[in-house]
């Protein structure tokens, strides 16, 4: 899970079950001010996964641990749970490993990307199948708050934006590599950014004499390229570029569009899965596959069900539920999460 205060949008090889991580100090002031944080519309995550979670010892899957705040609450609320995190990031899996030491080994660590869920489940689940996945998607308070990560545009820093800083390119590699079409489309498709072109061509221009590696070079690049009058309304201009290659760099969609089913796999015939979604692109990934659980896969015009095309999942929600206005008072960034949850009818080509 993701103790939240992720920018308003919202893991590489597997290190087996309990991961390789170096030990962190999760003493100082910004690791115990975030511990302090209530995760995002946590009240509705206990209530939907609940009925899954009772009267058994039952197993759940945090796919997106942060730093442990929805995996604490769970265990707070359910004495006979054991929750499995599962997060990209080895400062998170220490620092939430530290902050989850009393649970003993009602909490495992799992350093690794969610859409290994299928492999966690075999590893820790019964037959495979667990009771319940949570997923809170996008950028966490941790990283949003290790300001060398590179991840924010309000602090000066090398831009980096890898969650994993073990392998793989970071934003200003990206930047400095990539063709001025294949930036832009990258701002365009996973930012939004209107003037993708405009900043993809400035980047472009500039890398070859003045390299952007730091994320305050970014940030006034992208101003100064931004029209005056545009960037008077809508919050920093730079949010939409950030946002942007933050995906990227961490392949966030795509390992969502393995995670899904691979999660929804991976739970037992009444179980359930509940999913953050903080920006529009992850949100219809994650309508997508719940959607398709919920449908018939009997041929249109047929005069019954055929056995063993029933829908295989039952949703929870109607559309998605979002954050009261009092949550979104408290955490402004909350205003634009998307929950949406969904509970395991049978098993995909049976009738049980």
């Amino acid at each position: 899970m993701r103790d939240h205060f992720a920018a308003p949008h919202g893991a590489e090889s597997p290190e087996g079950p309990h991961g390789d991580f170096s030990p962190i100090d999760p003493s100082g002031p910004r690791a115990a001010g975030n511990a302090l944080h209530k995760p995002v519309m946590l009240d509705e995550c206990l209530e939907l996964l609940a009925p899954a979670l009772d009267g058994r010892t039952p197993v759940m899957i945090d796919c997106t641990l942060g730093m442990g705040g929805h995996t604490q609450a769970f265990l707070e609320q359910f004495p006979l749970l054991t929750v499995v995190g599962i997060d990209r990031d080895k400062d998170a899996i220490a620092l939430a490993s530290e902050r989850l030491s009393g649970f003993g080994s009602r909490f495992q660590p799992v350093q690794t990307t969610y859409d290994d869920v299928a492999n966690v489940a075999s590893t820790y689940g019964t037959n495979g199948r667990v009771d319940a996945v949570l997923m809170d998607l996008g950028v966490s308070s941790l990283q949003l708050d290790e300001v060398e990560r590179g991840f924010s545009y309000a602090h000066d820093a090398p831009l980096d934006m890898r969650m994993d800083t073990r392998s793989g390119r970071t934003a200003a590699d990206l930047l400095a590599t990539e063709p001025v079409k294949e930036i832009a489309r990258i701002l365009s498709t996973y930012g939004e950014e209107r003037f993708a072109m405009r900043i993809a061509q400035r980047i472009v221009a500039r890398r070859d004499t003045d390299p952007i590696v730091r994320t305050r070079d970014l940030a006034e690049l992208v101003r100064d390229a931004i029209p005056a009058a545009t960037r008077r309304t809508g919050g920093n201009p730079a949010k939409r570029t950030f946002q942007a290659l933050r995906i990227a760099v961490n392949d966030e969609l795509s390992v969502l569009e393995r995670a899904m089913p691979a999660a929804i796999s991976a739970i037992r015939v009444g179980g359930r899965i509940a999913v953050e979604s903080y920006q529009s692109l992850e949100d219809k990934i994650v309508k997508r596959a719940l959607a398709e659980g919920a449908t018939s896969s009997t041929p249109p015009g047929l005069p019954m069900e055929l056995p063993g095309h029933e829908p295989y999942l039952r949703l929870l929600t109607r559309g998605a539920r979002k954050a009261s206005a009092e949550e979104i008072a408290v955490n402004p960034r909350s205003a634009s999460v998307r929950l949406r949850g969904a509970e395991r009818l049978r098993n995909e080509g049976s009738n049980s």
